[in-house]
């Protein structure tokens, strides 16, 4: 990437403890606008408590977190809900998958939209023009995004009777339905076989350049951070152990003894 890129997100020095235990130790990140980044390590490495830092879950013990949210303006993000995190530009998914089973297809993108929607209280009870013509908008961005994602012969279907490689198909549509700058990725690929993960690799490169996002992903799966992660940053014990471009990271013997030598 550029180095006139923006920094999008900066996490300096963020650690976290839980009852005394330190599960992620001055951890740092610089996200650059329109990277593909990818967080690996052996299980128990502390990638998903980064992730949840990252997304409000957890607010970081210690160390800050900045972000450029959709405003332009550069604010502290640490210690903010997923819901403020969602309305700045930063969405995620997650390694088991979160979707309102016993909805619609449609209905699960529909909800990711609200957030955006241009109408108050009183145009939804009166059902005024501004609010009919919102929801025809906010249907026609449905009906787009699942066409993206082959998903539109599926839009009334619950979305707990896809199969599981739709199903990552359909969070990942309903994070971008949020319309984040920031889109987090956790084990996209878990549970997919070879072909689903190929054309996972295939999504990810092709929605990041349509909708201009910045991705951070945790992945187990080799092949697929190798194949699309522009740069790995390697995590062992709470701890970044290594970074630098695939290529690096495959021959580093620290990563080769704590992970990629187990695989």
């Amino acid at each position: 990437m550029s180095d006139n890129k923006e920094i999008l997100l900066r996490a300096k020095n963020i650690s976290i403890v839980f009852g005394g235990l330190r599960a992620v130790s001055d951890f740092n990140l610089e996200l650059k606008e329109g990277e593909l980044i990818g967080l690996i390590g052996p299980n128990g490495a502390g990638k998903t408590t980064v992730f949840n830092m990252l997304s409000g879950v957890y607010k970081p013990t210690s160390g800050t977190i900045t972000f450029v949210g959709r405003d332009g303006n550069l604010q502290v993000i640490s210690g903010k809900s997923p819901a403020q995190l969602n309305r700045v530009g930063i969405a995620r998914t997650f390694q088991n998958i979160r979707l309102f089973g016993n909805l619609t297809v449609g209905e699960n993108i529909k909800i990711a939209l609200h957030q955006n929607r241009n109408v108050n209280p009183i145009d939804v009870l009166l059902r005024t023009p501004r609010f009919r013509k919102d929801e025809k908008k906010m249907q026609e961005k449905t009906k787009i995004l699942l066409q993206l994602f082959h998903l539109e012969n599926k839009i009334n279907d619950l979305a707990t009777n896809l199969p599981y490689g739709e199903q990552r198909k359909l969070e990942i549509c309903r994070a971008l339905a949020s319309n984040p700058k920031l889109l987090l990725l956790d084990e996209p690929a878990a549970g997919m076989n070879e072909l689903e993960t190929h054309e996972l690799m295939e999504m990810i490169s092709f929605i990041r350049k349509k909708f201009n996002l910045t991705v951070l992903l945790i992945e187990h799966d080799m092949k697929l951070v190798m194949g699309i992660c522009e740069r790995l940053i390697v995590l062992n014990y709470g701890k970044i152990i290594a970074t630098g471009l695939p290529d690096e990271i495959r021959q580093n013997q620290d990563v080769i003894t704590a992970y990629l030598g187990n695989n």
